[in-house]
């Protein structure tokens, strides 16, 4: 070896150990205030619903009083987390990759937290989250972005999403134009590779993160298809819920919680899983680099991990937790909780990831952004 590349090593040593040593050894006093972006539902005080309470009992515990900022979609929450003044996000994997390659987040010392023991070992490394062996935050809620569909309109579940990206008439004898929905957000192209993976294996979409030119212009070109059958593009889980109710609405891709919550209000709703799988989301709870409060982010982080707090979640917002111990560690969620939710269906998910180019050879996610924005708009 020779002397240069032995001074080159012990400087890359030296990096890597000064930035191991960058990660708190050490939690000090809690300071008092949390300030956390979270998706809607994500963190309850019992204001919903006096059941589903799991920030009251942290704030007694730590005096660290929690302030929660709602975001409808990531671009929301990457647009937030940049301008700053927050602790955490509990960002999924379409935004996770963007906040660390962004240096919005800092890596986290898991030896801080307690309870990342009881993590489901399906989520530890997951991509989304963790980058050249660095844990950017703790892993907080999974699930799939379920087809919803109107049980009087459907007798039988419907098997593909077809019903929502082709015209056709529904089994009530009406066309599905005007009532069906879309989510409002660019990463629902995959949901659209997704479907053109099994329909049309010519294209060879392997992974609908990753789509070369040619794939990504076949699936440009299917939005823009079912662009006059859209109802509304969705964001607002509390508008979705409404047109569901009001605007008859019979088929959308949704989230288990607005299932829950219209289940819950006796609408007739169920949710599927359709034959050619399911996009879905793993949520991380992330801790801003300029984190003002860091010591209560380390308790409000370790906090979340706890059985009961994971399965009082998953109850609610309709999601599965990231503690496999939780799907009997809940009254909330119950002993079938985690089966009804699909805790089984982990491999048939397609989990969000930002699309990155690599070297050119797919369409980075600045272009799904701006064509998904000129597909709502009609064009």
């Amino acid at each position: 070896m020779s002397v240069h590349t032995t001074v080159l090593l012990g400087a890359l040593l030296a990096s890597a150990g000064a930035q191991a040593a960058g990660l708190p050894q050490k939690l000090g006093a809690g300071e008092g205030q949390l300030d956390i972006i979270a998706w809607p539902g994500y963190i309850e005080r019992g204001d919903s619903d006096k059941a589903y309470d799991w920030v009251t009992g942290f704030e007694k515990q730590t005096g660290c009083k929690v302030n929660v900022k709602t975001a409808a979609t990531s671009d929301e929450m990457v647009s937030l987390m940049t301008k700053g003044g927050y602790d955490l996000v509990t960002a999924s994997g379409d935004a996770s990759l963007r906040l660390i390659a962004g240096k919005r987040v800092q890596p986290i010392n898991t030896a801080l937290i307690g309870n990342w023991k009881n993590l489901d070992p399906r989520l530890q490394n997951g991509a989304w989250y963790v980058v050249k062996d660095q844990v950017y935050g703790t892993p907080y809620q999974w699930g799939p972005n379920v087809l919803l569909y109107n049980t009087e309109v459907f007798k039988t579940p419907p098997t593909s999403w077809s019903v929502v990206f082709e015209p056709q008439n529904l089994p009530d004898g009406k066309p599905n134009k005007g009532r069906v929905q879309a989510y409002d957000g660019p990463i629902y192209i995959a949901d659209a590779a997704l479907y053109l993976k099994t329909t049309q294996p010519e294209l060879g979409i392997q992974s609908p993160y990753e789509l070369t030119e040619k794939q990504y212009q076949a699936v440009l070109e299917l939005l823009r298809k079912q662009q006059p059958l859209i109802h509304r593009y969705w964001h607002d889980a509390t508008v979705q819920m409404s047109d569901v109710k009001n605007e008859g609405v019979a088929a959308t891709s949704s989230w288990g919680y607005m299932v829950n919550g219209l289940q819950a209000e006796k609408q007739p709703v169920a949710s599927v899983v359709p034959k050619e799988g399911a996009t879905g989301w793993a949520d991380t709870t992330m801790l801003h680099s300029e984190a003002k409060h860091p010591n209560c982010a380390y308790q409000w982080m370790d906090w979340s991990l706890q059985p009961k707090v994971q399965g009082d979640v998953a109850a609610w917002f309709g999601s599965l937790p990231a503690v496999p111990a939780a799907c009997t560690g809940s009254e909330l969620l119950g002993a079938e909780g985690c089966k009804t939710n699909g805790f089984d269906n982990f491999d048939k998910i397609a989990f969000w990831k930002t699309p990155q180019a690599e070297g050119g050879k797919f369409v980075p996610y600045s272009r799904w952004t701006q064509d998904y924005i000129a597909i709502m708009g009609g064009r």
